[in-house]
C-alpha cells in the first residue's frame, strides 16, 4: 500500500496543473459567486412545496407569489453565471497582462450577458422565451464566458482598439477602448446563433443540453457515480482539493437535474435525477470529502491512542459541518496508506446507497439546494423534501461509513497506541503536537505585532469554500483579543477573494488551495501586500493555538518589513 501511495503521489504535479486550469477555475469561481442566488431561491421552494408532504397545498395565487422570487433569481442563473465566469477568466488573463494594459472585467461581464441572451432565448409573440436562461442554460453560459474573455484578450493584447487623445478622461477612453472587442464578441455570437438555429431549429442553449443528455444519463448510473465521487476523493487523498477538479465538469449537470427534479415533483411524479449539489454535499462528501462524518466519532469513542482521541475531539464539530481538514491533516487521513481504501470506498458506497433508495424504494432525489455547511444528515433530509425514507438513509449512511472505516481506524490506532506506549511520559497535548505539528520551532514574536493603539494589521485567510479559512481567522482574532493586539482576520473562499485583497496586509492560503500561491502572488505583488501558503499539519496546529497563529503571522510580517528595509 505504501508503494501504491508513493506512486500516486508522483502524479500530483500533473493533477495540480489541471486544478489550476484557467477555465476550470473560471467555472468553479463563477458558481461560487452565484451561490447566493441558488441558496436564496431554494428557500422559497421549501416554503412553497414542503407543506405538500403534510397534505397542505397553497392556493394557486399564493403559490405564484411564493415562487416569484425563485423564478426571477434561479430563473436567470445562466445570465449571472455567464457574467461571473467571464469575470473570473478575465482576472486570470489579467495576471499575465501588463499593469498598463488590463482587460476590463466589467466590459467582459456585460458582453457575456448580451451573449447568453442571444444564444439562449427564442422569439415568441410579444417578447422572448426565457426557458433557457436558468439552470438549463449553464453549458451555453460557460461557452459564452470563455469566448468573450478570449476575444477581449486577443483585442486588448494586440491593442486592437479605438485610441482617444490623452486629454480625454480615462473612463471615457475605457468605454471607447472596449467598443471593438465588444462588437467582435456580439458579432461572433450573432453569426453563430444564425447558423446554429438554421441547422438545428433550436437555440444553442437547448441544442447543447440535448447533445449532452446521454452523458447526463450515464453520469447518473452506477459506474458514472462511482467514477465522479471516487475521483473527487482520490484527488483529495493525494493532497489536491478534489472538488476543484471534478466539480466544474459536472456542475452544469447538477443544476439541470435539480431543476428537472423540482419540476417533476411539482407535477406529482417521482424525482429521480441523482447528480445534484445535495448528492455531493450530503451523501458523497458526508462530513467532507472522503465521507468523514463518522470518523471523528470513531476516534473519540474507540481510540486507545491519546493523540487520536484528542484529534477526534478537535475535529468533531467542524467535520459535523462539512469542514473536515482537522481530521484530514490532524490524523492524518490524507496520504496515509492505512486510510486509502475507506477514503475512496465510502463515498462510492454512499452514492450507491442513495441511488438504491431512489430507484428501488421510491425516495425522491434532491429537490432543493442547501449550503454545504449544513450537517450532513440534516441536509440530506431537508434537501429531499423531508422524505420519510431519507431519515432511514441518513442513519444507514452513518452506520455503513462507520463499518467501512472501523477496521482501518483500529489498525491505525493500534499503531499509534504502540508508539505512545514507548513514550509513556508524553501527555495528550505533546502527543497531539507530535502527530499534527511542524511549527514547534516558531519563535515567540507576538510583540512584533502592533498594540491596539497602533495601526491595525489585517489578515485574509483563503480556502476553497470559506469554511476551513474560518478556523484560522477565528484563532487569529481570539489571539489578538487576548494579547490586545491591533490585528483583525477575515475568512473567504478562492474566487471571491480578489476584490478583498486591497484591504489586507497579509493573505494566508489554506492547504487545499496552497498550489494557487503563484497566481495569488501575481495579484498581491501588484498591491504590495504579502502572501503565503500553509501546509496541512502546520495549518491545523495554528487553528488550535491562537498564540502560535499570532507568532506565525508576526514572523511573516517581520520578515517582510526587514526585506523592505533592506531594499531601501
Amino acid at each position: 500500500m505504501n508503494r501504491l501511495v508513493a506512486q500516486i503521489e508522483k502524479w500530483k504535479p500533473f493533477f495540480e496543473k489541471i486544478s489550476k486550469n484557467t477555465y476550470l477555475s473560471g467555472i468553479k469561481n463563477g458558481f461560487v459567486a452565484c451561490m447566493p442566488i441558488v441558496v436564496f431561491s431554494s428557500i422559497f421552494l421549501l416554503i412553497a412545496y414542503v407543506p405538500n408532504i403534510f397534505n397542505f397545498y397553497w392556493p394557486e395565487a399564493i403559490e405564484a407569489v411564493l415562487l416569484k422570487p425563485y423564478n426571477f433569481t434561479m430563473g436567470f442563473l445562466a445570465v449571472g453565471v455567464a457574467a461571473t465566469t467571464a469575470k473570473s477568466v478575465t482576472e486570470s488573463f489579467n495576471r499575465d497582462m501588463p499593469k498598463t494594459n488590463q482587460i476590463s472585467t466589467v466590459a467582459t461581464m456585460l458582453a457575456a450577458i448580451c451573449g447568453i441572451l442571444m444564444l439562449a432565448t427564442d422569439p415568441i409573440e410579444g417578447g422572448i422565451s426565457t426557458s433557457y436562461l436558468g439552470s438549463s442554460g449553464l453549458l451555453a453560459a460557460f461557452v459564452v464566458a470563455f469566448v468573450t474573455s478570449i476575444v477581449y484578450r486577443f483585442c486588448v493584447k494586440r491593442n486592437i482598439t479605438i485610441r482617444l487623445p490623452e486629454e480625454v478622461p480615462p473612463n471615457i477612453s475605457q468605454a471607447f477602448k472596449d467598443i471593438i472587442p465588444f462588437g467582435f464578441s456580439i458579432i461572433i455570437f450573432w453569426l453563430f446563433e444564425l447558423g446554429f438555429r438554421n441547422l438545428t431549429g433550436v437555440n444553442f442553449a437547448q441544442g447543447v443540453i440535448q447533445f449532452f443528455q446521454p452523458l447526463f444519463t450515464a453520469a447518473d448510473g452506477w459506474i458514472g457515480l462511482a467514477v465522479i465521487y471516487g475521483a473527487m476523493a482520490f484527488f483529495w487523498f493525494i493532497g489536491i482539493h478534489g472538488p476543484s477538479i471534478v466539480e466544474p465538469a459536472v456542475s452544469a449537470i447538477y443544476y439541470v437535474n435539480i431543476a428537472a427534479n423540482i419540476s417533476t415533483f411539482q407535477a406529482g411524479n417521482h424525482a429521480t435525477d441523482l447528480l445534484t449539489p445535495g448528492l455531493q454535499y450530503f451523501v458523497a462528501t458526508l462530513g467532507g470529502t472522503g465521507a468523514t462524518f463518522v470518523v471523528p466519532f470513531l476516534f473519540i469513542i474507540f481510540a486507545k491512542s491519546k493523540a487520536n482521541k484528542a484529534v477526534g475531539k478537535a475535529a468533531v464539530i467542524p467535520t459535523s459541518f462539512g469542514v473536515n481538514e482537522p481530521i484530514l491533516f490532524g490524523a492524518p487521513l490524507v496520504l496515509n496508506p492505512v486510510f486509502f481504501v475507506p477514503f475512496i470506498l465510502a463515498p462510492i458506497v454512499n452514492v450507491w446507497l442513495f441511488k438504491a433508495f431512489v430507484d428501488f424504494l421510491g425516495m425522491n432525489s434532491f429537490l432543493y439546494v442547501l449550503p454545504w455547511t449544513f450537517p450532513g444528515p440534516i441536509g440530506l433530509v431537508m434537501g429531499t423534501g423531508f422524505s420519510p425514507m431519507s431519515f432511514v438513509l441518513a442513519i444507514a449512511l452513518v452506520v455503513v461509513d462507520g463499518l467501512i472505516y472501523y477496521p482501518f481506524f483500529k489498525a491505525y490506532d493500534l499503531e499509534k497506541y504502540e508508539e505512545e506506549q514507548k513514550n509513556e511520559d508524553l501527555n495528550v497535548e505533546s502527543a497531539l503536537d507530535d502527530v499534527i505539528t511542524s511549527t514547534n520551532n516558531l519563535v515567540n514574536v507576538v510583540e512584533e505585532l502592533p498594540s491596539e493603539t497602533e495601526d491595525e494589521v489585517s489578515v485574509l485567510v483563503v480556502c476553497a469554500g470559506g469554511g476551513t479559512s474560518g478556523l484560522l481567522a477565528n484563532a487569529l482574532n481570539k489571539g489578538a483579543k487576548e494579547h490586545q493586539m491591533a490585528l483583525t482576520a477575515a475568512a473567504t473562499s478562492w474566487g471571491v477573494h480578489q476584490e478583498m485583497l486591497p484591504d489586507y496586509d497579509l493573505v494566508v492560503l489554506a492547504p487545499q488551495v496552497a498550489t494557487n500561491l503563484p497566481d495569488l502572488k501575481k495579484d498581491t505583488d501588484r498591491l504590495n501586500i504579502e502572501a503565503i501558503a500553509t501546509e496541512g499539519r502546520e495549518y491545523i496546529t495554528l487553528t488550535r493555538d491562537p498564540e502560535k497563529a499570532l507568532n506565525f503571522v508576526s514572523k511573516i510580517l517581520k520578515q517582510r518589513k526587514n526585506k523592505q528595509m533592506e531594499e531601501v
